[in-house]
């Protein structure tokens, strides 16, 4: 999956290297910002009985 989305890339390695890393950072704070406070509420760690 990695090889195919560098290879699918345009530019030079560095140019792809920053793409890349562009994404995983745009990804990570999709899911941090997005993602996990809607799933939050759903979680079992919220209904804690001792």
């Amino acid at each position: 999956m990695y090889s195919l989305l560098w290879h699918y890339l345009p530019g030079p390695w560095p140019v792809k290297l920053v793409t890349v890393l562009v994404l995983v950072v745009g990804v990570f704070f999709l899911l941090m910002e997005v993602v996990f406070p809607l799933i939050s509420p759903l979680m079992p760690y919220n209904d804690v009985a001792v």
